[in-house]
């Protein structure tokens, strides 16, 4: 099972496809990597997401998945090799209580923190800096939240090794103190320096000039948020 051909369509600085992308690499899945422009949308993309028109979208055997944790759980269960949920049932549902917390609080909050100033940008950065506080008791005395070795939740937490310290930069905030959050400032350290992170990274200096502009227009926008 697995072997028919793979695709990800998805865009260079959506953490979303980052993560299914590393999934794979970790399985060591071949695939096509099919870049997306998020704001021209193909008909490609349309076509296989019709619901939500958004990357990351997985095609496996023609068949396409949407929404990245379900695309990961997908890989889990297709790709046997270096299994990233855990097996035993309680720390399985741990692990994607604190998947989805982050994801529907805490990159709210970093995004918020990126593309405001003044009040807005102190009380998202207080938001992040308390959800912060609950994932540092989370990953104390650990390398990885799976353990040894990167697992489902590192996977699901990882943007924010990479991407919340270049919000950061952008926004001139900090929400990751290293004095503050040791824990987590040495678990960035070990994930970022695992060989199949390290080389599936995108450009930080693009990163930089992406995410720059992106607060440019938002600021200035009264059209809402639109993260990525």
């Amino acid at each position: 099972m697995g072997s028919e051909e793979v695709k990800l369509l998805s865009f260079f600085a959506s953490p979303f496809g980052k993560r299914v992308e590393w999934a794979l690499k970790l399985k060591g899945v071949e695939y096509e990597y099919i870049e997306q422009d998020i704001f021209k949308k193909s008909n490609l993309l349309l076509e296989l997401n019709p619901v939500h028109k958004k990357v990351p979208v997985l095609v496996h055997a023609q068949k396409p998945i949407a929404e990245s944790f379900v695309i990961v759980e997908y890989v889990d269960e297709t790709w046997k090799q270096c299994p990233l949920l855990p097996q035993d049932p309680y720390q399985r549902a741990l692990a994607r209580f604190w998947a989805y917390s982050a994801e529907q609080k805490l990159i709210d909050a970093a995004w918020i923190a990126m593309c405001t100033s003044g009040d807005d940008q102190q009380n998202a950065v207080k938001v992040g800096r308390e959800l912060m506080e609950k994932i540092e008791e989370e990953i104390k005395g650990k390398k990885f939240f799976g353990g040894d070795n990167i697992g489902y939740l590192d996977i699901a937490l990882g943007w924010i090794s990479y991407w919340i310290p270049v919000w950061e930069e952008v926004g001139s905030m900090l929400i990751i103190e290293p004095l503050k959050f040791p824990a987590i400032t040495a678990w960035m350290t070990n994930f970022l320096s695992h060989p199949v992170i390290k080389d599936n990274l995108p450009p930080r200096d693009k990163m930089l000039v992406y995410y720059s502009s992106r607060r440019k227009a938002l600021s200035s926008t009264s059209l809402g948020w639109f993260k990525v």
